[in-house]
């Protein structure tokens, strides 16, 4: 029993065992991307994924409508009557809004 605690006390008096550690503990805790920075940036990137996931499917619904727009002029009508509340020279436009 005495001599494993002898070889433990020798290792840790051993400069390389006790270096070893101190770095361990310094990358851990202490240096510039240590676990809490490494966990923030994973955060961060889950959360850019996501954002860019939905902004691609944004994108590609758009880009459907800009298509079917462009073949149909009836659909062209309809937006810009309700987008832009464009009307025809003998049309009248009442907008009913809610308080």
């Amino acid at each position: 029993m005495k001599e494993k605690i002898k070889q433990w006390a020798q290792r840790l008096n051993n400069f390389y065992f006790i270096f070893g550690g101190l770095f361990i503990i310094w990358m851990l805790f202490f240096d510039g991307n240590n676990f809490y920075n490494q966990y923030q940036m994973r955060k961060q990137i889950n959360q850019l994924q996501q954002e860019r996931n939905y902004y691609k499917a944004n994108v590609e619904q758009l880009r459907r409508e800009i298509e079917e727009l462009e073949r149909n002029p009836k659909a062209l009508e309809k937006f810009a009557r309700e987008k832009y509340l464009m009307k025809k020279p003998q049309e009248d436009i009442y907008i009913v809004g809610d308080k």
